[in-house]
């Protein structure tokens, strides 16, 4: 038996009893592979015509990845993020979804500039396909799929691109082109465009305190950020991305940014974190009480004794030390909550001596927080931390 809203591929089939149209406003373009329609959907006509194509079973591949000869299943992790996304209050899809429809199921009036989809092939008053089996996704497979659970009353237009009675090998071209050609937005982008905001967000604070500490003179990490995730021009020393340092500071703040963010978009207020959450998101309750800038004093404190401690390391630019690299940077921050938490409780701004005073407990020398010592990757930068832990804390 079935699990609830499970079928078979057998149910996926079943061709509708009736016959069926759909009907949306639609530009036709025409390039060099042929005419391309344009078109508004909305979100449940888009998930209504390519239900079998998204809902199979997601371990397979589609025919136009099989055409290729690679495997790109439904990633279920990214479906229930976008699940969640299409219900935030800013959600959008801007970019078009691209799919695939046989000819023989589509009518396009010019004048109108109105396209018409039906599971009759033209002429037929009965229908010789089922509804939801019309449309082939060439690429948005996952925001169709989020947009099955889209819960609110009015509808969520789509931007789509229609193929119509393209081939299999014209299908795999443009599905090759969009997918294995282009370029991702880095995190470091993503949140540096969080600057634009008109309303807090956490991504937006930890964003603004980057970029603080990025171009105050006294800071530590004065000139050391790479604000978009390369390398800006006339800086020679920058050993950290933005998004590093964004989402080490993040998970002291939330526990789900994007919720957050929502909240304050809708003009709501998230909710403060309770005493026993607080020992977790230290710094949450500081951002619920618009204290950006003692979270940046406090961060600041923190590396000015980390400098201080190991002026050596922490001004090395070479290859061999790591303690400003990502490696030691991060080992600093995982330990940051415990030794905070040591000296005062959250929302409490810490003096950077006191931090200095728990740094001198550890035995390290600048020149033993080196790669052979704590190598590249996740395991040496666990290995840092249990040593900062075990010296400074007695854990």
């Amino acid at each position: 038996m079935n699990t609830p809203g499970e079928q078979t591929s057998m149910d996926m089939d079943l061709i509708d009893p009736d016959k069926i149209e759909l009907s949306f406003k639609c530009l036709k373009a025409s390039q060099p592979i042929g005419d391309i329609f344009i078109a508004a959907m909305s979100h449940t006509d888009l998930c209504r015509i390519s239900h079998f194509d998204v809902r199979r079973v997601i371990q397979k591949e589609r025919d136009v990845e099989r055409y290729l000869g690679i495997q790109r299943p439904l990633d279920g992790r990214r479906v229930k993020e976008l699940e969640e996304y299409v219900n935030y209050y800013d959600a959008t899809f801007p970019t078009a979804v691209i799919i695939a429809i046989n000819d023989q199921y589509v009518r396009y009036d010019e004048d109108a500039m109105t396209m018409t989809v039906s599971n009759a092939a033209h002429g037929d008053e009965s229908p010789s396909v089922a509804i939801r089996h019309l449309a082939r996704v060439i690429d948005g497979q996952h925001r169709i799929a989020g947009l099955f659970a889209y819960d609110k009353n009015q509808s969520f237009i789509v931007p789509v691109t229609i193929f119509v009675g393209s081939d299999i090998s014209d299908q795999a071209y443009v599905f090759s082109t969009v997918n294995l050609e282009q370029n991702k937005v880095s995190k470091s982008l993503a949140y540096d465009l969080f600057a634009l905001a008109r309303t807090r967000s956490p991504q937006k604070t930890c964003h603004n305190i980057a970029v603080a500490l990025d171009q105050d003179e006294r800071s530590p990490f004065f000139k050391r950020i790479k604000r978009l995730g390369v390398a800006t021009p006339g800086r020679d020393f920058e050993t950290l991305t933005q998004a590093q340092f964004v989402e080490a500071l993040l998970k002291y703040i939330s526990s789900d940014a994007k919720h957050d963010r929502d909240l304050l978009l809708r003009g709501k207020a998230p909710s403060p974190a309770t005493p026993e959450e607080a020992k977790k998101y230290v710094l949450r309750n500081m951002f619920i009480n618009e204290r950006d800038l003692d979270i940046a004093q406090l961060i600041n404190n923190y590396f000015d004794a980390v400098k201080s401690r190991w002026p050596e390391a922490w001004n090395y630019r070479g290859e061999g030390l790591i303690l400003n690299r990502t490696n030691g940077f991060r080992a600093l921050m995982r330990v940051f909550r415990d030794i905070y938490l040591y000296l005062a409780a959250p929302g409490d701004i810490v003096p950077a001596k006191n931090f200095l005073e728990m740094f001198e407990r550890s035995t390290l020398e600048d020149k033993q927080i080196s790669r052979e010592q704590f190598p590249p990757g996740s395991s040496g930068e666990g290995t840092l931390v249990r040593k900062l832990r075990e010296e400074i804390l007695g854990d």
